[in-house]
């Protein structure tokens, strides 16, 4: 059998091809940014064809890079940002229009409108989901309602709707395979939790015919084949989860209880619930973590809309940075915020607030307010945000939480790390293997295909890297909590518009 698995990590603002080894450890990577589309406020979109170019090409890159032929991957596994809505047409294969992008905010007030019908409470019993622009089932009604023709067509049985895995696979067996798996489908809010299939009352609801929709699979299974694609070989895709599930099982949080949280454009931190679903009672969202050989596991998701791309914000917006990682340099310069608190809802609060029209906000400025303060509040609003995560989640749970698994770009930010032991009061982890989204990938890919003979053999590839303790005495931690809400308040109060 080959020795090396190929997974393609296609996240919110880059593609990635990561190659593992049978010890789960990384041989080679390759990256490449693409173009974030804001046509209007609240909006953001991708060009498809933009993301399956740049993805096919980090996967030849990446092969070159480890030296490599197609021949030695054994298999190929997708994660990939959640939700973004790709509609595409069956025949020609492509996009009919922009990619919705999960950021977007544009279906906010038929959101609301679902709400005032009374319409959200079952759309919450079956799909374990809050009513709100995040998900993709509202994108799709919109690009039906707005684009020219989809309605008409997608009625004739013309067109495909997929989120980025979809896409992908699509692309990847050209044409052959329209798929999902479990994971993702569970985050478009057509799909029912309970009996696993998309829901005709749902579909009705939002007038979304079912022959678009993808086959929904198992997380772990051979979906098809590439059809010369990267080279002539046909290299099995075995594996597909959407990026914070992929995270949770590289991360090998596989028992009911384990948590972990992944820092990369947004925060997202899951907990293993087991075989049951458990509803929230704290504003968290239910979903499907994956389904293996016939057994789905479920697990409790809290998610931040702005964790890292506040640094890109930094960067790109204020240009107070060269660099992502100058901000770590610029923050330490000094001792604390100096009382300054940056809420980062850009693009409207996400748990356990979703609050779909608040607006980022800085408060506690005074005129010794510098640009190392600003950075400060900005990666410490990572922390904070994740904060209010963790305890809905230990409310929900029952149980204080006493490990934290971390993963994502941002946990190289060793400040950051700590200052979340501190906030929480309790122990974080970071692993060796820190892409543990394309990692999980790689597994699932490699459980399907006999790389890996089971779970328990992948377990033993799990190391620990550095773990941060919390060593903030608690009255410290209970004022920053404190003024922390008070800013969230603050950024609620402006999208009140009183």
């Amino acid at each position: 059998m080959p020795d090396y698995i190929l997974s393609l990590d296609q996240g919110t603002t880059s593609s990635r091809a990561i190659i593992f080894d049978k010890k789960g450890n990384i041989v080679a990577t390759a990256q490449k940014e693409f173009t974030q589309h804001f046509p209007q406020s609240g909006w953001v979109e991708h060009d498809a064809n933009e993301i399956w170019s740049t993805q096919v090409g980090v996967a030849s890159e990446v092969v070159v890079k480890a030296g490599l032929h197609t021949g030695d991957i054994a298999a190929i596994g997708i994660t990939n940002q959640r939700e973004t809505t790709v509609v595409w047409d069956r025949d020609t294969h492509l996009p009919i229009c922009p990619a919705i992008v999960w950021q977007d905010r544009r279906t906010a007030d038929y959101c609301d409108k679902l709400k005032k019908d009374g319409s959200a409470e079952m759309i919450r019993e079956k799909t374990g989901l809050v009513t709100d622009a995040y998900f993709s089932g509202t994108k799709v009604k919109w690009i039906l309602d707005n684009v020219e023709g989809a309605r008409d067509k997608a009625q004739r049985g013309e067109l495909c709707f997929g989120t980025v895995d979809s896409w992908l696979l699509w692309k990847l067996t050209n044409g052959e395979v329209h798929a999902t798996d479990v994971s993702n489908a569970s985050r478009t809010l057509l799909f029912n939790i309970h009996t696993m299939q998309w829901d005709t009352e749902l579909l009705s609801l939002f007038g979304i015919p079912e022959n678009m929709l993808p086959e929904v699979r198992s997380s772990s299974e051979v979906y098809g084949h590439t059809e010369n694609i990267l080279s002539a070989a046909r290299i099995p895709v075995a594996g597909i989860a959407g990026d914070q599930q992929s995270a949770l099982f590289g991360q090998m949080c596989t028992e009911p209880g384990m948590v972990k949280n992944t820092y990369g454009t947004g925060c997202f931190m899951l907990m293993n619930t087991g075989e049951k679903p458990v509803v929230s009672q704290n504003n968290l969202l239910t979903t499907v973590a994956w389904k293996i050989d016939g057994k789905v596991q479920y697990a409790l998701e809290g998610s931040v809309f702005i964790g890292g791309a506040v640094v890109q914000w930094l960067r790109d917006g204020l240009r107070i940075i060269q660099t992502s990682k100058d901000v770590e340099e610029l923050a330490r310069k000094v001792s604390d915020n100096g009382g300054v608190y940056l809420v980062p809802a850009f693009t409207g609060l996400g748990a356990p607030y979703w609050n779909q029209h608040a607006r980022g906000t800085i408060v506690g400025i005074s005129r010794g307010t510098s640009d190392a303060h600003i950075a400060r509040a900005a990666v410490e609003s990572i922390a904070f945000q994740s904060m209010d995560l963790l305890q809905s989640m230990e409310a929900d749970a029952g149980i204080p939480i006493r490990e934290l698994r971390v993963d994502g770009g941002a946990t190289v930010n060793d400040q950051l790390m700590q200052f979340q032991s501190d906030l929480l009061n309790t122990k974080v982890i970071r692993p060796d293997v820190t892409e543990t989204t394309a990692l999980g990938a790689a597994y699932l890919a490699g459980l399907a295909t006999g790389f890996w003979k089971d779970v328990e053999e992948v377990r033993q590839n799990w190391k620990a890297n550095k773990t941060f303790e919390p060593t903030m005495d608690d009255t410290q931690r209970r004022t920053l909590r404190k003024d922390w809400q008070r800013a969230v308040k603050a950024a609620q109060a402006w999208a009140d518009g009183e």
